[in-house]
């Protein structure tokens, strides 16, 4: 039987679960969260209303079209093959040429600013497209769209049984993005920052204390304060020295300097980078172009 965890535990582990969650992200093979945002049912459900009704106006053009050039006198059953194969057309194959070329927009999602994309955040290609065409057949043509809204109610992300086969899934491209709080230097810390020694400071914990300033608006006062003490317990054996001050003003001060540190690092890196990119475009001397 295993031990229950201690309040510190439970603290901690709400922290990670806050930085690893990906529940509404789109992860790459590399582990690495894209910034994309679901769309919601209802603009999906938008975007496919105002597809039907373009797609239903094309098979009645076509449809019409057809009975003008085709005799009166048809076999019945050339006259169900060509509407069979009409449907298919329609329904299947202009859908999945429109996603394929337009990079997974329609006449719906133009309009709702939605789009089509692999689950990696690529462009979808002609299979993706096919398969969520051939799946609407069923899901969105013959059951009128119920097995579609009953299967994107499963899940972290409203996905109909075409994305789940398809491996896609359908962003909102409009979505306002909210740009986090920066962490700012406190005043009283001006000094020490000058002496201050972080770099010990696993990658791991610094993330925790990013996930705690991102959530920290929305934390009661007292929960705040005591989940700012617990951090900074774990932080202060890896920062030299340590300030007299409370513990969110100290694990600010840490924040701000690693991400100083970060910055420099990269600054670095990129001028490097620079120099060894024009010392392996150089040419000899004498050397023609």
């Amino acid at each position: 039987m295993s031990k229950p965890r201690a309040p510190r535990d439970l603290a901690d582990a709400r922290f990670v679960r806050d930085l690893d969650e990906t529940a509404d992200e789109l992860v790459v093979g590399e582990a690495v969260a894209l910034d994309v945002e679901p769309a919601g049912i209802a603009l999906r459900l938008a975007a496919a209303l105002l597809d039907a009704a373009c797609l239903v106006v094309l098979y009645l053009m076509l449809l019409f079209g057809l009975s003008r050039l085709w005799p009166s006198d048809v076999d019945p059953a050339w006259a169900a093959a060509l509407s069979i194969a009409l449907t298919v057309l329609v329904l299947v194959l202009v859908p999945a040429a429109v996603e394929t070329v337009t990079r997974g927009k329609s006449v719906g999602r133009y309009a709702t600013g939605t789009r089509v994309v692999r689950t990696d955040g690529g462009a979808v290609a002609f299979r993706h497209a096919f398969t969520r065409a051939l799946v609407g057949l069923l899901e969105l043509w013959g059951s009128l769209g119920s097995i579609a809204l009953v299967v994107a109610l499963v899940g972290p992300r409203p996905r109909r049984l075409g994305d789940l086969l398809a491996g896609t899934v359908v962003q909102h491209e409009r979505a306002a993005r909210v740009r986090a709080a920066e962490v700012l230097l406190p005043v009283e810390l001006a000094g020490w920052a000058t002496t201050a020694d972080v770099s010990a400071l696993p990658q791991r914990l610094e993330n925790r204390l990013g996930a705690f300033f991102r959530g920290a608006a929305e934390m009661l006062p007292d929960a705040r304060g005591a989940a700012a003490h617990r951090l900074a317990a774990e932080v202060v054996p890896y920062v030299h020295p340590v300030p007299p001050v409370p513990a969110e003003v100290f694990l600010a001060g840490v924040v701000v300097l690693r991400r100083g540190r970060d910055e420099r690092a990269l600054r670095t890196r990129a001028a490097l980078l620079d120099r060894a990119a024009a010392v392996a475009t150089a040419r000899p001397p004498g050397f023609p172009r």
